[in-house]
């Protein structure tokens, strides 16, 4: 059975109820069969497109405290050691995974751990992979820490497309490895701050699995 994230309710009501009104106009006030199938076409077309955005598969995640997994669908399209300047301000790896609009959008927490740092840029709306996308864009960074890995960031970025994002985490709250940590509605890209010597499971160009799939394990 398909699965939607709640953040996609209301949109998939309001879809529902444009799409069958339009169906029923066309049919009422066109006299022309093809184009009223015309239209009919892309409206069920546009519901699919919908419908298939809001998903959420359950996903079950190895819950393990020295790894921490992929937080999003997507591909990798950055690693590389750089400067974090908004909470470390020293050395990390980055990770970044760029989300298409047919990959599953739901964020989900990386690792275990305690929510140190949870915090809201408003911003631009930038092209996910330009490169100053993960400090003008619209953006939430969470720091996350454990005994094992220590403290990891993940920040969620707002593309072109993207309008807003949606962040469930709040500093002191004690979250659960591959648990639902948010939405990007029409987004784009996350990117994963990484302790150095963290070994990196995967290469540029992978297409990774939210939820499930480890990216870097300590």
């Amino acid at each position: 059975m398909i699965r939607f994230h709640k953040e996609g309710y209301k949109i998939i009501l309001i879809t529902f109820v444009i799409a069958i009104a339009l169906i029923l106009l066309a049919e009422k006030f066109i006299d022309i069969l093809w184009l009223v199938k015309a239209i009919q076409i892309l409206v069920i077309v546009f519901v699919i497109i919908v419908l298939q955005f809001f998903r959420n598969p359950k996903r079950v995640g190895v819950q393990e405290d020295h790894t921490i997994i992929a937080p999003v669908d997507g591909k990798v399209v950055v690693i590389e050691e750089v400067e974090e300047p908004e909470y470390f301000k020293d050395k990390r790896i980055q990770v970044s995974i760029f989300m298409s609009p047919i990959n599953v959008h739901v964020t989900r927490y990386a690792m275990s751990g305690i929510i140190k740092y949870s915090k809201y840029h408003p911003g631009k709306y930038l092209v996910a992979w330009h490169p100053k996308a993960s400090t003008e864009n619209e953006r939430t960074t969470v720091v996350i820490e454990n005994k094992t890995v220590g403290e990891i960031l993940y920040r969620q970025i707002a593309g072109a497309l993207a309008k807003r994002i949606v962040n469930y985490a709040k500093e002191g709250d004690k979250v659960v490895q591959s648990t639902d940590a948010g939405f990007i509605k029409f987004g784009s890209r996350v990117d994963v701050y990484l302790p150095l010597g963290t070994k990196i499971n995967v290469s540029l160009g992978d297409k990774v699995k939210g939820g499930v799939q480890v990216i870097a394990e300590k």
